[in-house]
C-alpha cells in the first residue's frame, strides 16, 4: 500500500470560516486536491493549524510524500539536539508533530493509536534533549559529585518516569506531560547525596523551562512534576530510595493506578525500570482488592465536588475528560479492575486503557462487549477531546458553550450538529451507567429467597465490635452493610445458633477485615459459600479466617474447572517463580499459590463435587507439584554459595501415603533423600563442601523451604524418620549406600516401607535408577514366617504405642486403616513387588495366599470406608473428632460422605467394620503371635 498521505485520507472537515480556509490551501498549489481539501476544512475550523500551516508550508510539502518517516526523523532528529539552539529547536519541532498529527487525523489517514504514539514518540525525545540540556552544563562544571560529561548518555543517574497518558502512550493533542524524575542515589557516596541532589534539583527545573516556558517559537509541552511524593514539601527530583520509602507506607490508591501506566521514558532507563519493579507488590497487591473499588469512587466524587462537575449530562460545557461519562470515568473504571486483580494475574497489567479493557474481558472479569463499548467510548471521546484541543492549541476538554463553536466542531467532524449532539449523549449517558453500577456499590450481600424471623442472642452480635477485623472505622461501615443478609444466611441452617458460633468463632479469628468484607460485598454469592465452610468445618473455618486471602481464588481463577493434575500444577507453580526476585519471595508465592488449592480441594470435597478419594489424590497431587517445583528452586539458590550439586544430583523418595498418591488435608510430608555423587567429593562452589555435607546441608535447606512459617505460612510438616537407621542417621543417603543398607541391614519394617516408595523430584536419570533400586530389593525372596513375625510384632508395638481415640478414629488401631496398610505392605513385600496403592498390596496378599479373595474384597471395600471417614474428619477438626461434639452441619458432611441415613446408625456401621477387619488381619498374621 502507498504510503503517500493523499491516499489515506477518509475523510474531510466541512469549512467553517471559508476565507482562512482557501488562503492556507493557496498555500499548497502542487497538492492534489483531496489534500487540499483537507488542508482547507482544517484551517477553516481551527485557527492554530491555519497558522501552522503557513508556517511549515514548506516541510508539509515534502513530509506527505510519507508522513511517518517524517514524523520519525523529527522526532529522532529533536532526541539529538544539543547545545543552545535547543529550546528553539524542540518548538519546532513541537510545530511539525502537531501539524502532520492534526492533518492524519483529521483526515482519517492515521488511527487515535498512531496519533497518540507519534505524539508520545516525541515527547519522549524532546524530554530526554530538554533533560541533557538541563544536566549538561552542570556537569561540565563539575557540580554533580563524581560524575563528567561521560555520564550524560545515561543522565548520571536520573530518570524521567512518563505517567498518566504519556506513560501509556496515549498523549492527546494538547496535554501537559506528567513526569516524576528521580534519581539512582546508589551511584553516589552519603556524603556526596545533598549535593548530588541540589545539581539534580537545578538540572529539572532547567529541564521544565526548556519544555514549557512560552517564547516567540511558542512552547513543546507544559509540564506538570506535581505527581511526585508528597509534591507539597518535596524537591522536583528525588532520590529512589526515599520515593520506595513513601510508596511502601504512605502510598494511596490513586498512587498505585497512576503507577499502572508508568514508565521510564529518558534519562537512566535501567534504573527507572528497577524502581519499577520494586514498586511492583505496592501497585499490585498479592490479594484481590476490591476495598480499591471504594478508594476510587471516592476519588470520583472527589474530582467532581471540587470542578462541580455533578449534575446530569447537559452538553454545553460538558468535561468530555472529568465530567459523567468521560474519559476518566473509563480510565478509572479500568485501572480500578486491574488493581482489583492484577496482582494476581500480570496478563492484567496493560498500560493502555482499550488494551486494558480487552485483557480483563480476555481473562473473564469484564463481559467482552462491555469491554467492545467502553472500548469504542473511549476512543471516540479521544477523537472529541482531540478536536476541542486542535481548534486554539489549548489545553480544554469542554465541549463548546455556544451554537457557532458546536458549529465548528461538528464541521471537524464532518457532521451536521443535531446528530453529533445525539450520539455525545448517548456514548456519555452509556459511560456513566456502566461505571456508576460499578462504583456505587451501595448494594449488599443478596439475601436469602426465605428469610427466618430467628433472633439471634444480642450479646454475640455486640461482641463482634470489639474483634480486630471491626475496630477500623471502615471495616465496621462495611460489615454493617453486609450484616443483616449474613445472618439471614445463618438463620437458615438447621440451628441457627450453632451456625452463628461457628461464624462468631471465625470472625473472632480474622485479623483484618476490610479486604474480604469489600470481597464480599462486591460479590454476594461469597457469602453462602463462606458459611457454609465455617459451619461445617471449625478446623477449615479456622484456616479460612487466618488465610481470607484463598477466597480470592473462588472468583479470580478456575476455582470449578476440572482438576488439572500434578504436571499442570508444577508448570502453574513454575511459570510463577520465575519471575519473582528473590528466593524468599519464591518461597512466599509457593505458600499463597498452595493456600489457594488446597482451600479449594477442601471446599470441593466439602461440597460433594468430588469423593473421598479423589480428594485424596487432589491432595498428593498438589504436595507431589510443590516437591517438584521447589526442589530444584532450593537446589538453584543453594548452588549460589556451594557451587551445583556433586555427581547426578539428588532425588526426594516419596514414602507412606505421598508414595502412595494419597493424602488428607492435614497430612505431613514423609521423605527420603538420595543423592549419587559419582566419586566427586567436594562441591565446586565458592564455598566448597564434602559431598556428604552438601547433600545434608541441602535436605535442611529444603526442610526449611517446606516448614518454615514465613508471611504466608508454612507449606508442609516433613518426616524423615524412614530414612536408612531412623533418626540415628543421616538426612541424606548415597545411592551406594541405600542400596548396601537395604540389602543388608534394612530391617523388615524397612522393606515394607519400600513398597509404598515413589520418586516425587529429582534428575530423571537418578530417579529411575533408584525407583529400580527399590524393585530390586523388594523382588529378593523373603521369609514368610520371619516376615509375619516382625508384623505381627509390629502391630503389638503400635498398639502399645497409641491407643485409638473413640469411633471416629479410623487411622490408629487393631482393624483401622494403618493396620490394614500394614497387611497390605505385607502382602506386597511377600509377593516381591511396589504396591503404593493398598489395594494392589491386598491383591498381592490373595495372591500369596495371606489372605482369601473374598477376605481381600471386604478389607478393599473397609479399606475405602475407613478412609472416607478419615479423610472427612481430618477436613473437619485435625485432631479425631470427639464422639459427643459433632456440630449438626459437620454430622450431616460425614452422613453425607459415608452415604449413611444419621451419624448413629454410621457409628454402628463403622464399629461393625472395625471387627470385621480386625478378625480378617489377625487370621491372616496368626503364624506371627497372638493377636493384639
Amino acid at each position: 500500500m502507498s504510503r503517500s498521505f493523499t491516499a489515506r485520507i477518509t475523510q474531510t472537515p466541512r469549512l467553517f470560516d471559508a476565507a482562512p480556509g482557501q488562503d492556507a490551501a493557496a498555500l499548497y498549489p502542487q497538492m492534489p486536491p483531496e489534500m487540499r481539501a483537507l488542508i482547507a476544512g482544517a484551517a477553516s475550523t481551527s485557527p492554530y493549524l491555519a497558522g501552522l500551516l503557513r508556517k511549515e508550508a514548506p516541510w508539509l510539502d515534502a513530509a506527505i510524500a510519507d508522513p511517518e518517516a517524517a514524523s520519525n526523523a523529527v522526532t529522532v532528529a529533536a532526541a539529538a539536539v544539543e547545545g543552545d539552539g535547543v529550546q528553539t529547536h524542540l518548538r519546532q519541532a513541537k510545530r511539525r508533530i502537531a501539524l502532520i498529527c492534526a492533518l492524519a487525523d483529521l483526515g482519517g489517514a492515521w488511527s487515535l493509536e498512531e496519533v497518540t504514539t507519534t505524539l508520545t514518540a516525541f515527547a519522549d525525545a524532546a524530554c530526554a534533549a530538554a533533560l541533557r540540556a538541563g544536566l549538561a552544563p552542570l556537569l561540565a562544571r563539575g557540580k554533580i559529585p563524581g560524575m563528567t560529561e561521560a555520564d550524560l548518555e545515561d543522565a548520571a543517574g536520573v530518570v524521567l518516569l512518563a505517567m498518566g497518558k504519556l506513560g501509556a502512550a496515549e498523549l492527546n493533542y494538547s496535554s501537559d506531560i506528567d513526569l516524576i524524575c528521580l534519581f539512582d542515589e546508589t551511584r553516589f557516596e552519603p556524603d556526596q547525596y545533598q549535593d548530588a541532589r541540589a545539581g539534580f534539583v537545578r538540572a529539572v527545573r532547567r529541564m521544565s523551562a526548556h519544555l514549557s516556558e512560552i517564547t516567540a517559537e511558542g512552547y513543546v509541552f507544559r509540564t506538570d512534576l506535581r505527581l511526585r511524593p508528597d509534591a507539597a514539601v518535596t524537591p522536583v527530583c528525588i532520590s529512589m530510595e526515599v520515593a520506595e520509602r513513601y510508596y511502601e507506607s504512605q502510598g494511596r490508591t490513586w498512587e498505585r493506578a497512576a503507577f499502572i501506566k508508568a514508565r521510564p521514558s529518558a534519562g537512566d532507563i535501567a534504573a527507572g525500570a528497577r524502581f519499577i519493579r520494586a514498586l511492583r507488590p505496592f501497585v499490585w497487591r498479592k490479594h484481590l482488592d476490591f476495598a480499591a473499588i471504594q478508594d476510587a469512587h471516592d476519588m470520583r466524587l472527589a474530582i467532581r465536588e471540587h470542578k462541580r462537575l455533578f449534575g446530569p449530562i447537559t452538553l454545553p460545557g460538558h468535561n468530555m475528560k472529568l465530567g459523567r461519562g468521560g474519559i476518566r470515568e473509563i480510565e478509572f473504571y479500568t485501572q480500578t479492575r486491574q488493581l482489583i486483580s492484577g496482582g494476581r494475574d500480570p496478563d492484567l497489567r496493560r498500560s493502555g486503557t482499550v488494551e486494558g479493557l480487552q485483557a480483563l474481558a480476555a481473562k473473564g472479569w469484564i463481559d467482552a462487549e462491555v469491554a467492545q463499548r467502553l472500548g469504542g467510548h473511549y476512543r471516540w471521546h479521544r477523537c472529541i477531546e482531540h478536536r476541542l484541543q486542535m481548534m486554539r492549541d489549548a489545553q480544554t476538554h469542554d465541549l463548546p458553550r455556544s451554537d457557532r463553536e458546536f458549529a465548528r466542531l461538528a464541521a471537524m467532524l464532518d457532521m451536521d450538529v443535531t446528530p453529533l449532539q445525539k450520539e455525545l449523549r448517548a456514548r456519555l449517558s452509556d459511560v456513566h451507567e456502566v461505571t456508576e453500577g460499578f462504583f456505587d456499590q451501595r448494594r449488599t450481600v443478596q439475601p436469602a429467597e426465605t428469610t427466618s424471623n430467628h433472633v439471634f442472642d444480642p450479646a454475640i452480635l455486640r461482641r463482634w465490635l470489639s474483634y480486630p477485623a471491626l475496630r477500623s472505622e471502615r471495616g465496621a461501615a462495611l460489615f454493617e452493610k453486609l450484616k443483616p443478609d449474613l445472618l439471614a444466611c445463618l438463620s437458615q441452617a438447621a440451628k441457627p445458633e450453632e451456625a452463628l458460633m461457628a461464624f462468631d468463632g471465625f470472625l473472632r479469628g480474622l485479623p483484618a477485615g476490610v479486604q474480604l468484607f469489600s470481597l464480599l460485598q462486591a460479590n454476594p454469592s461469597l457469602a453462602d459459600l463462606l458459611i457454609d465452610v465455617v459451619r461445617t468445618s471449625p478446623a477449615l473455618g479456622q484456616y479460612l479466617s487466618r488465610n481470607a486471602g484463598v477466597l480470592d481464588a473462588v472468583i479470580g481463577g478456575p476455582f470449578f474447572a476440572e482438576w488439572p493434575g500434578q504436571a499442570a500444577l508444577s508448570a502453574d507453580l513454575l511459570a510463577l517463580l520465575k519471575d519473582e526476585p528473590s528466593y524468599e519471595a519464591q518461597l512466599d508465592v509457593t505458600r499463597r499459590w498452595a493456600k489457594e488449592r488446597h482451600f479449594r480441594i477442601g471446599v470441593h470435597f466439602l461440597r460433594g463435587l468430588i469423593s473421598p478419594a479423589t480428594a485424596g489424590r487432589h491432595y498428593a497431587d498438589l504436595a507431589r507439584a510443590i516437591l517438584a517445583a521447589l526442589w530444584p528452586i532450593v537446589i538453584g539458590a543453594f548452588a549460589k554459595r556451594y557451587g551445583p550439586p556433586p555427581g547426578r544430583g539428588a532425588v526426594l523418595l516419596g514414602m507412606g501415603s505421598l508414595g502412595a498418591g494419597r493424602l488428607t488435608s492435614t497430612s505431613d510430608l514423609d521423605l527420603l533423600v538420595i543423592y549419587d555423587p559419582q566419586g566427586v567429593e567436594h562441591s565446586s562452589g565458592p564455598r566448597s563442601l564434602a559431598t556428604r555435607l552438601y547433600y545434608a546441608r541441602l535436605t535442611q535447606a529444603m526442610i526449611t523451604a517446606m516448614t518454615a512459617p514465613m508471611a504466608e505460612g508454612k507449606l508442609y510438616e516433613i518426616d524423615m524418620r524412614l530414612r536408612p537407621s531412623g533418626n540415628q542417621g543421616p538426612v541424606a543417603t548415597s545411592l551406594k549406600s541405600f542400596d548396601l543398607y537395604q540389602m543388608t541391614e534394612a530391617w523388615t519394617w524397612e522393606h515394607l516401607a519400600l513398597t509404598r516408595a515413589a520418586v516425587v523430584a529429582g534428575p530423571a536419570d537418578l530417579s529411575a535408577d533408584v525407583t529400580r533400586l527399590c524393585q530390586r530389593v523388594l523382588a529378593r525372596p523373603s521369609p514368610r514366617a520371619e516376615v509375619l513375625r516382625d508384623v505381627a510384632d509390629m502391630r503389638r508395638r503400635l498398639a502399645a504405642a497409641k491407643a485409638p481415640v473413640g469411633i471416629w478414629d479410623a487411622k490408629t488401631g487393631a482393624g483401622r486403616l494403618q493396620d490394614i496398610e500394614l497387611l497390605a505392605q505385607t502382602g506386597a513385600l511377600l509377593a516381591g513387588i511396589p504396591a503404593p496403592e493398598v489395594r494392589a498390596g491386598i491383591e498381592a496378599a490373595v495372591q500369596v495366599d495371606l489372605i482369601t479373595a473374598t477376605e481381600g474384597g471386604k478389607l478393599t471395600e473397609a479399606y475405602e470406608t475407613l478412609w472416607a471417614l478419615q479423610s472427612a474428619s481430618r477436613l473437619l477438626s485435625p485432631a479425631p473428632l470427639p464422639e459427643d461434639e459433632i456440630g449438626t452441619a459437620a454430622a450431616d458432611f460425614l452422613a453425607r460422605t459415608l452415604e449413611s441415613d444419621g451419624l448413629a446408625p454410621l457409628a454402628s456401621q463403622i464399629a461393625a467394620t472395625y471387627d470385621q477387619t480386625r478378625a480378617i488381619i489377625a487370621r491372616a498374621l496368626a503364624a506371627g503371635g497372638p493377636d493384639v
